[in-house]
């Protein structure tokens, strides 16, 4: 028998999460909501909040229509309208990519996945409840884990320390580069690019 090659659906909606709010802008938390900032500043694409707890907006890629969203209900209920776009626009579980940061990434590695578990992060986990699924893509950013007495709900809504700003920032530029490879060339060809070349580079220090 041949190999069984798995047929992954195109992606046509992309999720940033982190919290609403001046306070938590710069912190850990919301690194997905920093890189799809980024993506729909890229596909000049304006994040507007009408008809759902949430900012959205459009675009067409490769004659696609691509839904770019930013649930504002805060990360422990991110689930919450994102069921409700989901459902609204047609749109299925495993046609969307999740962006997120992640405590058990070090520091600046990116990783893309089809499918899994929360692994703790909590707007994954309102996700995954709402839905009643695992089977959407992950577009996960490491945030490493606290390096000194910060208990972990602490270290996820601060900025990250000083000395790894520049990191953190190239990580952001990393991530959008991932989603836009994503929607113009695919999910797997994106996987092959990224979590390869990840791989095979040192994650900056964290000692």
């Amino acid at each position: 028998m041949g190999e069984i090659i798995e047929r992954v659906e195109p992606i046509v909606a992309v999720v940033g999460l982190g919290n609403p709010g001046k306070q938590y802008e710069i912190t850990r938390h919301n690194v997905g909501f920093r890189v799809l900032d980024r993506l729909a500043l890229s596909f000049s694409v304006s994040l507007e909040e009408r008809k759902f707890q949430a900012r959205w907006g459009t675009c067409s890629i490769s004659r696609q229509k691509v839904f770019l969203l930013k649930p504002l209900t805060f990360m422990n209920r991110s689930g919450e309208a994102l069921t409700q776009m989901l459902r609204y626009f047609k749109i299925l579980p495993k046609q969307m990519l999740v962006i997120h940061d992640d405590l058990d990434l070090p520091l600046g590695r990116i990783r893309l996945a089809l499918r899994g578990g929360a692994g703790g992060h909590r707007g994954v986990t309102s996700i995954i409840e709402h839905l009643g699924t695992q089977d959407f893509a992950r577009l996960k950013l490491g945030i490493g884990r606290p390096l000194h007495d910060e208990s972990v709900e602490a270290y996820v809504l601060r900025s990250p320390y000083p000395d790894q700003e520049g990191a953190f920032e190239q990580m952001i530029v990393r991530g959008v580069e991932a989603a836009e490879t994503v929607l113009l060339s695919g999910l797997v060809k994106a996987m092959n690019i990224f979590n390869k070349s990840d791989t095979g580079r040192e994650p900056p220090s964290q000692v």
